[in-house]
């Protein structure tokens, strides 16, 4: 056990160190498989904000982003990737919440919370910055009103 928990935290610290996102197979709201480490913008910014329908600092987060969203693409070509850590039980609740609020976000599902353990989120909201060279830069745990502008001022530096 002691040897699989080493292993594990090494992963862990490795990924952050080396800053690139993890090579982790999750879902789309469509169930299709997506190896996280694919995911990229082009070159530019992305947003990884890992979330739960039963999260209430996760999803006002995400609202206050999303009055924002349409300007901070226009301004940094940012795109915002929301992770659900919903498991089978609570995950039928994200598409219809996500549809609701209008999301403009690519969302995706981690029901087995593999994504989560990669990039070491422990509790959510937990919200990664990641440059145009796909390396993590930036992250915060938790939500206040305001975060949101502590990203946003991380993102225009980029």
């Amino acid at each position: 056990m002691k040897k699989l928990l080493f292993t594990i935290n090494f992963l862990i610290i490795s990924t952050l160190l080396i800053g690139q996102l993890p090579s982790v197979n999750i879902k789309d709201m469509e169930g299709n498989s997506v190896n996280f480490s694919k995911i990229s913008n082009n070159g530019k910014p992305m947003i990884i904000s890992f979330w739960a329908t039963w999260c209430k600092p996760c999803k006002a987060e995400l609202n206050t982003i999303a009055e924002e969203y349409d300007d901070w693409v226009d301004e940094t070509g940012v795109k915002l990737v929301a992770v659900s850590i919903d498991d089978a039980r609570s995950s039928s609740r994200v598409e219809p919440y996500v549809n609701a609020q209008g999301w403009e976000y690519l969302v995706l599902m981690d029901p087995n919370s593999d994504l989560r353990r990669a990039m070491g989120v422990n509790n959510v909201p937990h919200t990664f910055l990641v440059n145009g060279a796909g390396k993590i830069v930036w992250d915060h745990n938790n939500y206040s009103p305001g975060d949101e502008e502590e990203l946003y001022e991380k993102l225009i530096h980029l």
